[in-house]
């Protein structure tokens, strides 16, 4: 049981640069999140669901984050910061990544999939900040979220989703796997495929600023008014 805990501090502090130990991630909500869940889950499972839930209240209380009894999550599950929202039929992989103001909210029962109303989070998916997972869709693989996308339909393995409604860009493997995205958020690389585009006319813009102020430097402004005026001398 010791190895696994130092398995799971060791993987959070992987994915976060700010402690400087295992005991400092021990401080964090999400890792305190999680430990109450799994006792509230084991009650769930148990069918002592008053007793899952009087858990589950008193870890929201604490740590600011509320995850249903019934979630199912695999392991090296990682809450950054807090204020999240996990429903009760969501069921999340190994090695996931969440940041704060997530929500992974089902739909009414009533005209949604029957017995299951929240997302399927595949193994290392990161979910940024403040996006909106919503109904019984499945989140593949590799996946990432960023942040604030509001994501209803099913997403595909290794794509990123940005925007709202969200939208999908697919992450060449070689990508995913060179380094954790943050917030995953891509911010140094371009993941719209008309980026080239919009570059190729920011550059044209530049040129043609920089040849107006040619032209306006090699007609001085008495000369140019002259010649409008068409007066002589």
């Amino acid at each position: 049981m010791f190895d696994r805990l130092t398995a799971y501090l060791d993987s959070v502090k992987a994915r976060d640069p700010a402690p400087r130990s295992r005991w400092e991630v021990l401080t964090y909500p999400g890792v305190w999140a999680l430990f109450w869940h799994r006792a509230a889950h084991w009650l769930f499972e148990a069918e002592l669901f008053l007793l899952a839930r009087t858990i589950n209240h008193f870890s929201r209380m604490v740590t600011a984050i509320d995850i249903h009894p019934g979630a199912k999550i695999g392991r090296n599950f990682f809450i950054d910061h807090g204020f999240t929202v996990i429903g009760e039929t969501a069921e999340i992989g190994n090695d996931v990544t969440i940041y704060q103001n997530v929500t992974l909210g089902g739909t009414n029962p009533t005209n949604g999939q029957p017995g299951k109303r929240h997302p399927t989070i595949g193994d290392n998916v990161i979910i940024g900040s403040g996006a909106q997972v919503i109904g019984p869709i499945t989140v593949g693989e590799r996946a990432r979220i960023g942040a604030n996308a509001v994501v209803t339909d099913d997403v595909p393995e290794g794509a990123t989703m940005i925007g709202l409604k969200a939208r999908s860009t697919l992450v060449p493997v070689e990508t995913w796997m060179r380094e954790f995205m943050p917030y995953g958020t891509p911010c140094n690389e371009p993941c719209e495929p008309d980026m080239g585009r919009v570059e190729a006319l920011e550059q044209q813009l530049t040129e043609m600023r920089l040849e107006l102020e040619n032209l306006r430097r090699a007609v001085p402004v008495e000369d140019a008014g002259t010649k409008r005026s068409g007066t002589k001398d």
